[in-house]
């Protein structure tokens, strides 16, 4: 495994693993525990969207997970507002905090108002989409061989990938969060020339989060969730 490139909300890196198991660790992101509003009492709802609509909107909206919440748990959260403009994420005030703060709920005009009392539940995605606290995806890695005359052309776009040479022609290892092999053979196809593509037998990931986790941490969460399937499974079979 070899780290690409991480951020907060995004990680990337390769590894040698068969897609079955690559697959099995991306729906294993479901089974990470997350917080989120899961219910409401509307008292007052003076603006055009229907409490349903509003009910939606709010339960997909992200906070943030402390170490200490654990299952069972419930916090209290408001919503109280009576002023023109739009009502935001961040004008929630409760005993958990939202991830952002600008997202918008909905639109109050004058001499209108909404009172929302919340409480949060954790669960996971596999219960509902809205308990997801992010996604796994990947595609394969290939070795890419085309023309030296677009050598210069590439570390222009990917300056990051290593560029090796043979002969009249370069290698290049497509191991980064965007597909250089999608670039490399449009701009062969419109030089009329064809790009040479062979896997490398490894996968690049990438883990996005929606902000309630670090990305890095959803990614261990998973395996751990896995982990524990597989043991499971093994339990069974004895």
């Amino acid at each position: 495994m070899e780290q690409i490139g991480k951020t907060k909300n995004k990680y990337a890196f390769s590894a040698k693993i068969n897609e079955t198991l690559a697959n099995a660790l991306r729906r294993s992101v479901n089974r990470v525990p997350v917080i989120t509003i899961n219910e409401l009492k509307i008292s007052k709802n003076d603006s055009s969207l229907y409490d349903e609509t509003v009910a939606h909107r709010i339960g997909l909206i992200p906070l943030k997970m402390e170490k200490s919440y654990k299952e069972g748990d419930s916090h209290k959260l408001k919503l109280k507002v009576k002023k023109a403009g739009m009502v935001y994420s961040g004008d929630i005030k409760g005993d958990a905090e939202v991830v952002y703060d600008k997202m918008p709920i909905l639109l109050l005009h004058d001499g209108q108002e909404v009172d929302i009392e919340m409480t949060t539940k954790l669960g996971i995605g596999e219960e509902h989409a809205k308990f997801s606290p992010g996604l796994i995806f990947y595609r394969e890695m290939y070795e890419i061989t085309l023309s030296k005359k677009f050598a210069e052309q590439i570390k222009k776009t990917f300056p990051n990938n290593k560029i090796k040479e043979k002969g009249d022609k370069i290698i290049i290892i497509d191991d980064q969060i965007n597909s250089l092999a999608d670039y490399c053979e449009a701009i062969c196809e419109k030089a009329g020339e064809k790009a040479e593509l062979k896997e490398t037998g490894e996968l690049v990931f990438v883990v996005e989060s929606f902000g309630q986790l670090e990305a890095r941490e959803i990614l261990e969460k998973a395996i751990d969730a896995l982990e524990k399937d597989f043991k499971e499974f093994l339990k069974h079979l004895k």
